[in-house]
């Protein structure tokens, strides 16, 4: 009888030693399987110490950040996740591209002028400096179209009329 005690007091120690012997997990197998989870994201790089995986990097949205952190916590042995992600932020809005007077003028002068090729005419503060050569009877009918686009003065000082 006090054998059999014996024998089943060695064996229950025995299995005791084989449970609390039983090996933890490795942190660089652990690194490498946290690795593997969080690769599919760019920026992010993973440090596995005891257990605890510190998650480190920058990234361009908070769903690449919760991705990640869901990803080192869904493999084995892994105690807790540090997450140290940045997000960084989107780029400021472009500034707003001011449209003046003088561009929609301009448009509207090129598509008049473009039938005058030998006058060239200039948009300055609303004011239509008018240079080259032109024959009398054209000209009235450029300083007319010209007239119609309503700017501030036509002025036709450096304009050669034959």
């Amino acid at each position: 009888m006090k054998l059999r005690h014996l024998t089943t007091s060695i064996m229950a120690i025995g299995l005791f030693f084989m449970v609390a012997c039983k090996s933890k997990p490795k942190d660089s197998e652990i690194m490498t399987t946290v690795s593997t989870a969080v690769q599919s994201i760019p920026g992010v790089t993973a440090n596995v110490k005891e257990g605890v995986v510190t998650l480190s990097g920058t990234v361009s949205t908070e769903e690449e950040k919760t991705s990640a952190e869901k990803a080192a916590k869904s493999v084995k042995d892994v105690k807790s996740v540090v997450n140290n992600i940045t997000v960084t932020p989107p780029p400021p809005p472009a500034a707003p591209v001011a449209v003046t007077a003088d561009d929609s003028l301009k448009t509207a002068v090129a598509d008049v002028v473009k039938d005058f090729p030998g006058v060239k005419v200039d948009v300055k503060d609303g004011v239509l400096t008018v240079t080259g050569e032109e024959k009398a009877d054209r000209w009235k009918t450029l300083k007319m179209a010209l007239d119609a686009l309503h700017p501030k003065k036509v002025d036709a000082k450096g304009l050669k009329v034959k």
